[in-house]
């Protein structure tokens, strides 16, 4: 249980700094600031007393909260933020006067996942606290105060901007994807065309193949079964490209939309993961998943408040499951037009869905839809292929 304490969380500044080691290395080099708490042994007055084990017993404590604000989830941040600056104002009752710096550290952190006027209402109370016991407990000049506020504001506001930076360079990342996703539908209409045009040339030999055949068939029978043989050929062949080709385009459809969900959700400072064994899909099928996946994706960035979200799309047992879940404040016990639409588009797709939502616990989708369904639509949309080619 203790060992846990010291592993970070999936939503964890520790863990969202993964693909940027500068990111966790200036962390860890801000602590060089801490050397100010040991500030009094420059001072030429007498070290206060029981300076020592106030020393022994708080600078291990701040070193472990710290590293929970690192570690530990997101949304738990400010409140370890709290307590060190709690633990700053001990010290500095205690006439330790080094305690000040905690509360640059507490003022940095306690506006971690809030909004802007919130971080600066918190900071507002943390500096006030400490300029009430600094005053009137310790005797401080009003100097001193003033300084030590204005680096605490100014540490502040400078994270409050390199969060602002971090999310508009997330959504900047978005936008760009979705640049991305237009030029894939673009060329995807290509790719239409061009099958289109491939297939006017196919038929139009077909039709010549079997023209020539019409004509031979009452002069030479064998050569008319050999213009109907290559005729049937040519449309086999044509056949397989075409449904080479249109499963290559549709296989994107799905994995395009769940790395579309993570920039989304990361923009939003959630932390998203997936995981997918996706086999080739009818396009209606993998259509119809994709916009449940966007709807309960949109939720969750809309409504849920989490902070941790995942995606898992697995096959078992002939049965295709799409689970979207998250840790957010859950309690969905009504159903709006959002979730009514999720739950008709897999009914259509002759499977189920399933919501799991205890309040306080997030939120479960799962969405099983039997791979026979699949093969039915996959029939299905072949049979009205050919008849609208008919």
């Amino acid at each position: 249980m203790a060992r846990s304490w010291f592993e970070p969380t999936p939503d964890s500044l520790w863990v969202r700094f993964g693909e940027k080691p500068r990111h966790r290395a200036a962390n860890l080099f801000h602590l060089i600031w801490t050397i100010y708490f040991f500030v009094d042994l420059l001072g030429s007055d007498p070290l206060p007393a029981r300076w020592l084990e106030i020393t022994l017993l708080s600078f291990p404590t701040f070193l472990f909260l710290y590293w929970c604000i690192l570690t530990r989830p997101v949304r738990q941040a400010p409140l370890f933020a709290v307590a060190i600056a709690l633990l700053g104002l001990d010290c500095l009752w205690a006439g330790h006067g080094g305690g000040a710096c905690f509360i640059v550290y507490a003022s940095s952190f306690v506006g971690l996942n809030t909004s802007a006027r919130m971080a600066y209402l918190r900071m507002a109370v943390v500096l006030v606290a400490f300029c009430a016991v600094a005053r009137w407990a310790v005797g401080w000049p009003w100097q001193a105060m003033a300084f030590l506020t204005l680096i605490s504001v100014s540490v502040g506001t400078l994270n409050l901007f390199y969060r602002a930076s971090a999310k508009h360079d997330a959504e900047l990342k978005l936008s760009h994807d979705e640049v991305r996703r237009l030029a894939a539908t673009a060329e995807r209409e290509r790719i239409g065309r061009d099958l289109h045009d491939l297939l006017g040339h196919t038929l139009s030999l077909i039709t010549l193949k079997l023209e020539l055949s019409r004509r031979l068939i009452d002069r030479d029978v064998d050569a008319a079964r050999r213009e109907m043989e290559e005729a049937e050929g040519i449309a086999r062949h044509a056949l397989a490209e075409v449904r080479s080709a249109v499963t290559g385009i549709r296989a994107t459809g799905l994995a395009a939309e769940l790395a579309s969900a993570r920039l989304m959700l990361n923009a939003s400072m959630v932390s998203f993961d997936y995981v997918t064994d996706v086999p080739a899909l009818p396009e209606r099928m993998e259509a119809g998943l994709a916009l449940v996946l966007r709807e309960a994706v949109t939720n969750i960035h809309r409504h849920a408040q989490a902070t941790v979200a995942e995606a898992k799309v697995a096959v078992e047992k002939d049965v295709l499951t799409l689970c979207i879940a998250d840790n957010g404040r859950g309690g969905v016990d009504t159903e709006g037009n959002g979730l009514c639409g999720m739950r008709e588009r897999v009914k259509a797709l002759g499977g189920t869905l399933r919501i799991e939502s205890e309040r306080g616990k997030g939120t479960r989708l799962q969405v099983a839809v039997p791979l026979l369904a699949a093969e039915r639509i996959a029939r299905a949309s072949t049979i009205e292929a050919d008849r609208i080619a008919s």
